[in-house]
């Protein structure tokens, strides 16, 4: 592999690693399960273009009844009671209904959403590929061969992806509004955003990692790397290098969201300037708020990089050369390369941004405006 000078004693790399990142993955999933049971409110109002969803409130037992079960001072509570375990069941029967009925009342949102997506991962994978090879270091990253491998899984984790974060969002958006009505909403509304990067990860992470494995070579094939990775590390071996993830996830998505509305406001205010009529309310066009997001997307690429590297490292890492923490893999890079290594891989991560965020745009509307019309 590309980390081959850092092998260590076979009897160490044979020995089955830990499945701390397996487990950390379930408690978020569950946690953010968790979440999804906060009081439903009958009179929040979606943002458009969205339409208002009615809701059917959960009972206050209910709710109390799942926070029952949270883990206690680092030990997991235990339901003892028929009670609590009805409870339990009624609410998830809730969050699943929920979610289904957000995701039935958008499906020409997520059909378009799932169309662009697909074709913006697969134009801009060959430069994916260059740049995770950039960031392990390996010679020759702009070679031809292998530009595509893992391409299919990429877009198996993708495009569900998509429909997790977006459905768990609007959920989350929606509860978190009608608990906190006090709270400004575009802090609700980034804060949606993460829960949802958070939900969906639990299903991206495994697909990331065969993605990167077989971008940086280690296995010729994807039924190569399931069961490589099976053999090697259980089940815990398709969440490597989760916490890596949400580590690179969570800055960038909040990174994103604060340059956009900046973006956005001085974008308006210059709008407004050239604007012959001082009483007319400016607004942003589709293609400038996609503009907009390409520079916003672009910029918090750039800063995250050095966590985009550390996600890379530890999801490639088969010998645990990097420690397995987002620590251990930072302090290594330093050691090994000094800061310039942390952004190593910066220039086609950030031009991966701009023409995925244009093809995403350019899909999405014709594919929408095709799903309507036969609707």
């Amino acid at each position: 592999t590309a980390h081959g000078h850092h092998q260590r004693n076979p009897a160490v790399t044979m020995s089955r690693p830990s499945t701390c990142p397996s487990r950390k993955a379930t408690l978020l999933s569950i946690l953010s399960l968790l979440l999804l049971s906060i009081h439903h409110s009958t009179s929040t109002k979606l943002c458009p273009p969205f339409q208002r969803m009615s809701r059917r409130p959960s009972s206050s037992a209910t709710t109390v009844a799942i926070a029952a079960t949270l883990p206690r001072g680092g030990a997991a509570a235990k339901a003892t009671t028929a009670s609590t375990t009805v409870a339990s069941s009624s609410a998830a029967s809730s969050m699943l209904s929920s979610f289904l009925r957000t995701i039935a009342n958008a499906k020409s949102h997520l059909a378009a959403a799932a169309a662009a997506r697909s074709l913006s991962v697969f134009g801009m994978y060959p430069v994916d590929t260059i740049k995770t090879r950039m960031q392990m270091k390996q010679g020759d990253a702009f070679r031809m061969s292998g530009l595509y491998k893992g391409v299919t899984g990429s877009l198996v984790g993708q495009v569900p992806y998509g429909v997790l974060t977006f459905g768990s969002y609007e959920i989350y958006k929606q509860n978190l509004l009608s608990r906190f009505p006090n709270v400004k909403p575009a802090f609700i509304y980034a804060l949606a955003a993460i829960m949802g990067d958070v939900t969906g990860s639990g299903w991206l992470c495994p697909s990331e990692v065969m993605k990167q494995q077989l971008q940086a070579g280690i296995y010729p094939s994807m039924s190569e790397a399931i069961k490589g990775i099976w053999k090697k590390s259980g089940f815990g071996g398709f969440y490597q290098g989760f916490t890596g993830g949400l580590a690179r996830d969570v800055p960038f998505r909040v990174a994103q969201l604060t340059t956009f509305e900046v973006t956005k406001s001085l974008y308006l205010r210059a709008k407004q300037s050239r604007s012959s009529s001082d009483g007319d309310d400016v607004s942003l066009s589709a293609l400038e708020a996609a503009i907009c997001g390409a520079a916003a997307g672009s910029f918090s690429a750039a800063i995250t990089n050095p966590l985009d590297r550390i996600k890379t490292l530890m999801m490639t890492d088969t010998t645990n050369a990097y420690g397995g923490s987002v620590a251990a893999c930072a302090s290594k890079i330093l050691k090994d390369d000094g800061l310039s290594g942390l952004f190593a891989g910066v220039v086609p991560r950030v031009a991966y941004i701009a023409p995925s965020v244009c093809i995403f745009f350019v899909t999405y509307e014709y594919v929408q405006q095709k799903v309507n019309k036969s609707e």
